[in-house]
């Protein structure tokens, strides 16, 4: 069991019911999600102490979202409390070759107004195996960004590995602003997460690969993780290398590079997709999982790959499988019969 840190916003999701859209619909499911939110969830399920710095309004809405982590197993220790609102985001799930969209309502949320005295991050970080984050949080508010580069710096200081997901989210930011305050931040990076659109917009780095047409050739990514860990002296690139037919229908696979060798992992065919919505941060808590306890970059990335494979079958953002489930996709049982 480790204890691993992760930093960001959990928002209120409110979902159109089933594949029904905003302008049709008449109520809303209601769960919570968020980047490094997810991240810990799927961590606490994997048995690791898994905390989640936040800070979230001190009424009902901000205690809802912090049982929501809590009844997954997921430490709030380190959540202030305060500020005006949870932020929120409104989902409407596609079908086919209608997408799915997200809107969003999260300006001014506590966490991006929150101050680094909110937070306590040599005592957050003592003891700490792992901390991660997401291109998400910086591009949250100045503030949140601020608060990534303290917990970074307290990080390094305790002498944790640090994972970034960068996740590029062009409804926060331009990638100008976005490779302004990325770039950086990488220099407290070990373990970079990211699929090739995050990588050309953060950081500037284009693969060789036509990703729109379905074609994600690995040999594609090979010089730009090479470049990746060249300048920022990454231990680990890593990239899912998603193929999407439709909305409904993936195929899912993903690479890891160590500095010294590329390992690409086995290819899912995701059929229908039930939930893809933090299908990411399921790929990036099976990473952090994987590295943690497997004994080479190969099976650490399979387990990633599997833990999101099946998260794309589970609604809402929390990927609520176990261990033992992983292991069983890792193995070769894809074939959905029933456990009896």
């Amino acid at each position: 069991m480790k204890k691993i840190v992760t930093l960001g916003e959990i928002m209120l999701r409110l979902s159109t019911p089933g594949n029904s859209r905003f302008v049709q619909t008449d109520s809303f499911d209601v769960v919570y999600g968020g980047g490094e939110a997810n991240v810990a969830v799927s961590l606490a399920a994997y048995g690791h102490d898994a905390y989640f710095v936040t800070k979230l309004p001190s009424h009902e809405i901000g205690q809802s979202a912090v049982n929501a982590l809590r009844r997954y197993g997921v430490k709030t220790d380190y959540i202030a409390r305060g500020g005006e609102r949870v932020g929120i985001y409104y989902l409407e799930t596609g079908a086919s070759m209608r997408p799915s969209k997200v809107i969003y309502d999260r300006a001014h949320s506590s966490i991006s107004e929150a101050e680094p005295c909110d937070f306590d991050f040599d005592r957050i970080m003592e003891g700490a195996d792992w901390f991660h984050w997401s291109g998400i949080t910086p591009a949250i508010s100045d503030k949140a960004a601020e608060l990534t580069r303290l917990a970074c710096e307290a990080a390094k200081r305790h002498g944790v590995p640090v994972s970034v997901d960068l996740n590029f989210r062009k409804k926060l930011w331009s990638k100008e602003k976005a490779q302004s305050i990325m770039r950086p931040l990488m220099q407290y990076v070990d373990v970079c997460i990211g699929n090739e659109e995050d990588a050309e917009l953060c950081l500037g780095f284009k693969p060789d690969a036509d990703v729109e047409g379905g074609k994600t050739d690995a040999e594609g990514y090979k010089t730009i993780f090479r470049q990746m860990a060249k300048e920022f002296d990454f231990k680990y690139v890593i990239s899912t290398l998603r193929e999407s037919f439709s909305a409904s229908h993936n195929g899912w696979k993903a690479m890891i590079y160590n500095g010294k060798e590329f390992y690409e992992s086995r290819r899912y065919d995701i059929n229908p997709i039930v939930d893809r919505v933090g299908g990411g941060d399921a790929f990036s808590g099976g990473v952090i999982h994987g590295l943690l306890t497997k004994a080479t970059q190969g099976e650490a990335l399979e387990f990633a790959v599997a833990a999101s494979a099946l998260k794309h079958t589970i609604p809402g953002d929390f990927n609520m499988v176990t261990v033992a489930e992983v292991e069983a996709l890792c193995g070769g049982d894809a074939s959905g019969r029933v456990q009896r």
